[in-house]
């Protein structure tokens, strides 16, 4: 591979793309907006999503998805869930037959509670490569080259290891996993749990009730990561428990920011309206929630912070009603 694209300029799609251009490849990064594209082509610099780093001269960027994907070998998917699939089917007649696609969002289809490989292979060409590149790696962090580890993850191999290339460096190294599955459900479902985080930082509890909520929320995203065909192992890596580790602690996490705020008594509508950035944890509360009922696993995490998100329930409320369930055994709980 010599060209790669990277279709999405926010925080990580811009991080990714500088990456990929310290590892020698020829990058464009696409832009929805064009007056957006104008500004970042002209000063060098996204203030809104990245400020303060630098893009390179030689980073082509565009608000043209034919100039952006023309010729590319590999296409880097950097958008929410809840645009993915709009992008994937606007792109898929411009992608080089072969090229890789590279899935780096973490979230649900709303509206069908879908993988983004699995929209991705629903609205590209048959058989295009895609693999997922997830784990504990905060934009902000991996722009500045502060040391990082992801995995790469498709029931490919080979896909792996190309990727694993292409964007392994000395402060990103890369892992791969054959469990698609459980790489893209842990992802997307610790974002639940670090809005239950953060509203009990809202309320003012403490570290026992962090140290808390983290173990029992892996517990229960892994039971349904499992009861959907993923492997529990995969729950205690990088992309389960480091990531969520990282999204529930991290001063840069938009989720456990959102749980923060209404723990202090903001309504949701009032938080997100204030944000630039999209807390994939919102809609994946809700997709979360619905996969549950689909498969009858219980979550009783994911239940209260549904009940907070959308039913307009007390955070103290959810978690006295968390902390006086009956009595279980911590290995053998099915719930």
């Amino acid at each position: 591979m010599t060209q790669v694209t990277v279709l999405g300029a926010g925080g990580w799609g811009t991080a990714l793309a500088i990456l990929l251009h310290g590892n020698g490849y020829q990058v464009r990064l696409w832009e929805y907006f064009q007056d957006r594209a104008e500004e970042l082509k002209e000063n060098r610099l996204n203030k809104i999503f990245l400020p303060g780093i630098d893009i390179p001269r030689d980073i082509l960027i565009t608000h043209r998805q034919k100039d952006a994907l023309e010729g590319s070998d590999l296409a880097v998917f950097a958008l929410p869930s809840h645009l993915m699939r709009k992008l994937a089917a606007g792109v898929a007649s411009l992608m080089k037959p072969g090229s890789l696609s590279v899935n780096v969002a973490k979230g649900l289809e709303r509206e069908t509670l879908k993988r983004m490989s699995q929209v991705l292979e629903e609205e590209l060409s048959a058989g295009t490569p895609i693999v997922t590149l997830s784990g504990p790696s905060h934009a902000e962090e991996v722009s500045r080259g502060i040391p990082t580890a992801v995995v790469a993850a498709s029931r490919s191999e080979n896909h792996n290891r190309r990727v694993q290339t292409a964007f392994m460096s000395p402060n990103f190294r890369v892992y791969t996993n054959d469990d698609l599955v459980g790489v893209e459900l842990a992802g997307s479902l610790k974002n639940i749990i670090a809005i239950a985080v953060g509203i009990c930082d809202g309320l003012g509890y403490g570290d026992n009730t962090k140290g808390a909520l983290i173990t029992r929320g892996l517990a229960e995203i892994s039971r349904l990561g499992q009861a959907l065909g993923a492997r529990q192992e995969t729950f205690a890596g990088l992309s389960g428990m480091g990531d969520l580790i990282t999204t529930c602690a991290s001063r840069h996490s938009r989720n456990r920011y959102v749980g923060e705020q209404i723990g202090r008594g903001r309504s949701l509508q009032e938080v997100l309206d204030s944000m630039e950035m999209v807390a994939e944890g919102v809609n994946t509360t809700d997709s979360g929630w619905a996969l549950a009922r689909r498969t009858g696993v219980e979550m009783p995490i994911t239940e209260q912070v549904y009940g907070v998100l959308f039913e307009r329930k007390d955070p103290r409320k959810a978690v006295n009603d968390l902390m006086t369930r009956g009595p279980k055994s911590e290995i053998t709980a099915k719930e």
